[in-house]
Parts: C-alpha cells; sequence; structure tokens
C-alpha cells in the first residue's frame, strides 16, 4: 500500500503574519516538519497557491467565500513555504491557481506540467494522508478530490488548521460523509 503525504498549502500568507493568515498556521508548519521526521512515507508532496492573475478570486472587498484578498501571488514571500515547514523531504510541488481560483491540490501542476493524480499513479501510490491548510478550504478541496480520484484517505486533523469552527466542523461532516477518514483533532482558534 504506497502511502504519500500531501501537505497542503503551507506558505507564508497562510500563516500569521501574512495576508491572509490562519491562526496557528505556523505552529501547524512546525509540527508537519517533526511528522516527516518521525513518520516514513514512500512519497512526500506540497501543493501551494501560486497566482500569477486569478481574476476575480482577488478583491479589494472581499466576502471570504468566493473573493479573498490578494495572496500568495507569484514569486512574492507570501507565496514561499513557511520557515517552519522543512522541505528537504518534499519530491514535488504541484503549483495552483495561476489564472483562476484553485482550492484543491489536484487542480495543481509540477514544473512539467504532470498533475497530482497524475504523478501519485506514476508513482504507484493508492493511499494519502493529507495535512495542511486551511482544513475548511483546501485541505477539504483536496481531501474530496483524492476521494473522488479513489484513493484511500487519512486527513491528520492534528496537522491541519481551520479558519473557523463553524466552518471547520461543517468541512469534517462533509470529508467524513465522502469516505475520508478523519484523525485527531483540527486546529482552530475562534
Amino acid at each position: 500500500m504506497p502511502t504519500a503525504l500531501v501537505i497542503v498549502d503551507v506558505q507564508n500568507d497562510f500563516c500569521e503574519g501574512g495576508s491572509l493568515p490562519v491562526a496557528g498556521g505556523a505552529d501547524v508548519a512546525a509540527a508537519i516538519t517533526e511528522h516527516l521526521r518521525t513518520h516514513p512515507y514512500d512519497h512526500v508532496v506540497a501543493t501551494r497557491d501560486y497566482h500569477i492573475d486569478p481574476g476575480p478570486h482577488f478583491s479589494a472587498t472581499p466576502d471570504y467565500a468566493q473573493t479573498w484578498p490578494a495572496h500568495c501571488v507569484a514569486d512574492t514571500p507570501g507565496a514561499d513555504f513557511h520557515p517552519a515547514f522543512d522541505t528537504t523531504k518534499v519530491q514535488q510541488i504541484f503549483s495552483k491557481g495561476a489564472h483562476s481560483a484553485a482550492y484543491s491540490g489536484f487542480e495543481g501542476t509540477a514544473p512539467d506540467g504532470a498533475t497530482l493524480d497524475f504523478w501519485l499513479r506514476s508513482h504507484a501510490v493508492t493511499h494519502l494522508d493529507i495535512v495542511g491548510i486551511a482544513t475548511d478550504h483546501c485541505v477539504r478541496a483536496t481531501a474530496l478530490d483524492a476521494v473522488r480520484h479513489d484513493f484511500t484517505v487519512h486527513v491528520l486533523l492534528d496537522l491541519t488548521a481551520g479558519v473557523a469552527p463553524a466552518t471547520t466542523a461543517a468541512a469534517l461532516a462533509q470529508l467524513s460523509d465522502a469516505g475520508a477518514h478523519l484523525t485527531g483533532t483540527p486546529v482552530v482558534h475562534p
């Protein structure tokens, strides 16, 4: 059962001090690094928001549902991985959202154009552990797509950070209903 760890959007703009911060994001970055030290995986990949011109995804008056403040702009420090997240073991990075909104890592591509689904299948991966930021947005979307692509999915909630209690609870219910396995307790700061 080849297993991959999929690390979702552990980027500066999604951590404290960033343009769209999620409380506890920096702690999650450090916890993922520690998890990688103590848990061997067959493969480790990461996703990142990497916006060039995402159109109406960015707004000066965001609704925080469909539109958001500018964040993770390509080639800016905000798009970089958080310094507490050691990327040494990451084999491939999948960038998403260059010219549109993108929440799921399955919408991203590697530098050679490979999709996350193609890359995982070409490495015979069948099981995914999914971690990262934010539980109620990009982690949720990535895990739902992983289930749709017929992977066995475990979301390690101790290694996620959610934006708000209500949206995180709704996301967890949706993930559970879809067949994702949820372990641990999500980090959510009211």
